[in-house]
């Protein structure tokens, strides 16, 4: 009996044991933070209200910016698209993982195919995102979150989508970089159903993010909501176009729109309404899944990231947007290419918070893995640091951000790299080797060019750009033999008549109160990016 009585105790206290040991587990799943991590497209630092915008209206992104820590100097790891969505994915500079370029453009001899007669051959470059890392979406997924992807992908072709590199779910994510049938249904789109016509893209993919979140909520989930917009074909609703027609003109319309930079015109206002509409719409999704995870009781457990992949559009593509006072664009090697909204918010840090040091795409892996509890991959995230205690109101040690672009592009920005060190940037161009020095603190414009007066900063920043780059085996462009300068100042001069004269005409256009589109997609132009 006695012996009888010690098993049924033994096992009485094994099942105790476990019944506990389950809801312990069970208690630390349902504490692990959930994130939903935003990325936009072509989404200037000054394309939102809360960053200094006068034009355009954006009270869902500010929220985010408002109720988390805001960076200042925060920065897209590369001036056009691919490059820094890798980045974002694997914890490594552009340099290092060889997405250098937009995937699809022309590199080598097949570059002159442009018609550009520039001086450069642009080196080739990574075609998709490796395989062999282990990506953000992975480390997620070893830590027990189920993962989500809805929009932009632009990483690789079939076989290299977001399924193959992280993520459960897949909605709307392939190798194209931009929305082919537009901003309204039907979306021509093979990882997208189509909705009824005239379905907005915007709000589809927050409804997919916002089901997937609601399906998941008893469990931790990384939800990554990447929107095509606001890349073009820029396209808004005759209401949101008239609303922002009135305001341009009641904030007075400028008579000169555009001043030619080194190969392209570039925008000097926030004063296009098709362009403004299409943030609008954009904002209003983000409303929308911050909403649901309001109705959900979820807000208080869930990380949220804003950010974008590289600088507003002020040149090439639609010419969208002005990022002034930061020069240049998307595209461009100047802030106005690199520089992007950078928000962070956590459950359990104060927010309203702004902090000036200077961060980037790849930060993003390590400051995630940290915030949910879960040992750092310091092996794969070589290029980026924690930034828990910057949010946390602490320092990080100062660190040099590196960026290569030995490319054209379609903006009009030249083949060159960058290293910024505290306040110093340092640009270096291919095409004749010269550099550039600015000091950001005082010239965020960089209008005023100091390597004369700084010879030996220029050196020290030369020197950490190169050793960096020849360590990861960057490349770099060659001569082009067949160029011709006299064929290259030909076109350029006919950019600076025609192509500006033919901007300045449809910047009149979208502003006239007798614009009418023969169809419904309200001022769009097809891209090749």
């Amino acid at each position: 009996m006695n012996k009888q009585f010690r098993i049924m105790s033994y096992l009485y206290c094994l099942l105790g044991f476990l019944f506990l040991n389950s809801c312990q587990q069970t208690q630390s799943i349902q504490i692990k933070k959930n994130v939903l991590f935003i990325l936009a497209d072509d989404f200037g630092y000054h394309d939102m209200s809360g960053t200094g915008s006068k034009y355009y209206s954006t009270p869902n992104i500010d929220r985010i910016a408002s109720e988390g820590v805001a960076f200042s100097n925060g920065y897209a790891t590369c001036r056009v698209c691919s490059p820094s969505r890798v980045s974002i994915m694997s914890g490594k500079f552009p340099a290092r993982h060889g997405v250098t370029d937009w995937i699809g453009a022309k590199t080598g001899v097949d570059w002159r195919k442009a018609g550009r007669y520039n001086q450069l051959l642009p080196p080739a470059y990574e075609p998709h995102l490796s395989h062999e890392y282990v990506t953000l979406p992975e480390a997620m997924q070893e830590a027990g979150y189920k993962t989500f992807f809805a929009g932009k992908w632009h990483m690789g072709d079939k076989g290299s989508w977001p399924e193959d590199h992280g993520f459960n779910i897949n909605i709307g994510g392939y190798d194209r970089g931009g929305p082919v049938g537009g901003y309204f249904s039907p979306f021509k789109n093979p990882k997208l159903t189509d909705g009824a016509d005239g379905e907005n893209l915007s709000m589809r993919l927050a409804k997919e993010t916002s089901s997937f979140i609601e399906e998941n909520k008893d469990k931790p989930f990384f939800a990554f909501l990447s929107f095509y917009a606001v890349h073009s074909p820029i396209e808004t609703t005759k209401e949101k176009w008239l609303k922002y027609r009135n305001k341009a003109e009641q904030m007075g319309i400028a008579e000169e729109g555009f001043k030619m930079g080194h190969f392209l015109p570039i925008r000097q206002h926030q004063d296009n309404p098709v362009y403004a509409g299409l943030v609008e719409s954009m904002d209003d999704a983000v409303g929308e899944v911050l909403k649901s995870l309001d109705r959900l009781g979820l807000a208080d457990n869930t990380i949220v990231v804003f950010t974008s992949d590289n600088g507003g559009v002020a040149a090439g593509d639609n010419y969208s947007t002005s990022n002034l006072p930061l020069r240049g664009g998307k595209g461009y090697q100047y802030e106005g290419g690199i520089r992007e909204p950078y928000f962070i918010k956590v459950p359990g840090i104060k927010g309203g918070k702004k902090v000036d040091v200077p961060v980037t795409g790849t930060d993003f892996y390590p400051t995630l893995l940290e915030l949910i509890g879960v040992k750092q991959k310091p092996e794969e995230h070589l290029d980026g640091v924690s930034l828990v205690p910057l949010l946390k109101g602490k320092s990080i040690k100062q660190r040099e951000l590196i960026w290569h672009y030995p490319h054209y592009g379609n903006q009009g920005g030249e083949p060159s790299s960058i290293i910024r060190d505290g306040d110093w940037k340092l640009i270096h161009y291919y095409e004749d080797e010269r550099e550039e020095l600015y000091n950001l603190k005082t010239d965020i414009s960089e209008r005023a060019d100091v390597s004369e007066l700084y010879p030996d900063i220029k050196i020290n920043l030369h020197n950490k750009l190169f050793n960096y780059l020849n360590d990861v085996g960057a490349k770099f462009p060659e001569k082009d033999p067949e160029y011709d300068a006299e064929k290259e100042k030909e076109y350029l001069k006919s950019i600076a008549t025609n192509k500006k004269q033919a901007l300045d005409k449809q910047r009149k256009e979208y502003l006239s109160k007798e614009f009418n589109p023969d169809n419904n997609w309200w001022g769009s132009e097809q891209t090749i990016d």
